[in-house]
């Protein structure tokens, strides 16, 4: 397991300097376009595993074909990709934290810790909204700085930003909100980061998890 994370890490190292060199105009532009498609078509080729004989073909044909259409302009623009696929990310993770916030929704902060730790003290449930607000407002802000980033500073800079700077910023919020907890809520029960990243490693699934079970304990 150890060795499978290190490929995945130093594969996603690898693909955020590439990214980034291609941004900068030094490499071909067909290997942009490749970069850009790329998550693009692991997208599709995981959703393909569901279909099967004649119906697997239309897809695939489809795709095809307006790949060989649109491969001149995708070369010249694959920028656009890129910031369409950050904006679509952030946006989302915002919104998957921030629909939960809606009345008669258990915060997704909530959801995670009551998983971990079962029923929740009134203390904690007003603690693990509060986190649930701030990664809504991050990613909102992070979404809305990548569109501002592109269009008002060079490309590199933007690059820079959407490649290097917001993982980090992931990270340290992550710990930040993790000692803060700890400060905030002394007397609680506390998850050590071990078991919090294989809760979270758990990925989309958790996004939409099913939250009946703690809706009643929502503030």
């Amino acid at each position: 397991m150890r060795w499978r994370q290190l490929v995945w890490g130093v594969t996603l190292v690898a693909y955020a300097l590439l990214v980034h060199y291609s941004n900068l105009g030094r490499a071909p532009p067909v290997l942009g376009a490749f970069l850009a498609l790329a998550p693009l078509l692991l997208l599709f080729v995981t959703g393909l595993k569901r279909l099967h004989g004649r119906v697997l073909a239309l897809p695939l044909l489809a795709v095809s074909v307006l790949l060989w259409r649109l491969w001149p302009q995708i070369e010249r623009h694959f920028d656009w990709i890129y910031l369409c696929q950050q904006c679509a990310l952030y946006a989302a993770l915002a919104a998957a934290f921030g629909r939960t916030l809606l009345p008669g929704q258990v915060p997704l902060c909530t959801h995670w810790a009551t998983l971990v730790h079962g029923p929740l003290p009134t203390e904690t449930l007003r603690y693990t909204r509060a986190v649930t607000w701030v990664w809504a407002v991050f990613f909102t802000l992070v979404a809305v700085a990548t569109v501002l980033l592109y269009v008002l500073v060079r490309r590199s800079v933007w690059s820079l930003f959407v490649n290097f700077l917001v993982m980090p910023g992931v990270v340290l919020l992550f710990a930040t909100e993790f000692l803060w907890r700890r400060r905030s809520l002394p007397n609680a029960q506390h998850a050590s980061l071990r078991d919090m990243v294989r809760l979270l490693s758990q990925g989309p699934r958790l996004l939409g998890a099913d939250m009946s079970d703690v809706s009643s304990r929502a503030p």
